[in-house]
């Protein structure tokens, strides 16, 4: 069985990058802890990777503590970033994931000096300011242009199934931070469990969206 993915139009455009946020697995039993539903979910992610790159690439993570720490990855840079929350990277071929179930993964790329950023920011996160840290971060790092970046927000909860719209929020610091490209996908993880796994809906026991994306030239 294949996961079921969706992208984003506004990135679908940019030849030079890849990426792609899976759905639900229909039918898998994901009613369990975060550990063990990623480790069911693994194999099906890993085939969704597979699929839109036609090779399996090096994939990093990022531990996800809720934080603002955005870690560099290079070409030799594997596995989970300790203590970070998000990633960027101008190496080619190499994956960057970002797992969420109702917090938003935030996709940053910039197609003049071809680096991308991938965060995961939901209430927490949002409040600390990680996006707004890993624009300023492109920006020393790889003399990014705010105005140049295009940033998408995935599938997220917001309100009624949230007591705060945090994707206004990183709309609003996105524009403070100079972002001139800032798309929504203006969906709902709260408001269909069908497609989407949703932390708060589903009480904790749940799977994962994997988003994923990755410079290609």
């Amino acid at each position: 069985m294949n996961v079921p993915v969706e992208t984003f139009p506004a990135l679908s455009g940019i030849d030079f990058v890849r990426h792609a946020f899976t759905l639900r697995v229909p039918g898998l039993d994901v009613k369990t802890d975060r550990e063990t539903a990623l480790q069911r979910l693994d194999q099906f992610h890993a085939k969704a990777r597979h699929s839109l790159f036609g090779v399996d690439l090096p994939f990093a993570t990022a531990q996800q503590v809720h934080g603002r720490e955005v870690a560099i990855v290079d070409e030799n840079v594997r596995g989970c970033a300790p203590g970070a929350d998000g990633l960027i990277t101008r190496a080619a071929r190499v994956c960057l994931g970002i797992y969420v179930a109702d917090c938003c993964a935030v996709y940053l790329v910039d197609p003049k000096q071809r680096a991308v950023g991938l965060l995961h920011s939901g209430k927490k996160g949002t409040e600390l300011g990680i996006v707004p840290h890993a624009i300023q971060k492109m920006r020393e790092t790889f003399d990014t242009d705010p105005r140049d970046l295009i940033v998408q927000l995935s599938p997220c909860i917001r309100p009624p199934h949230y007591e705060i719209d945090f994707a206004s929020i990183i709309i609003a610091q996105c524009r403070e931070s100079g972002v001139q490209h800032v798309f929504d996908s203006c969906e709902n993880t709260g408001t269909d469990t069908q497609r989407y796994y949703s932390y708060r809906v589903e009480r904790g026991q749940t799977g994962r969206m994997l988003a994923f994306l990755a410079l290609i030239f």
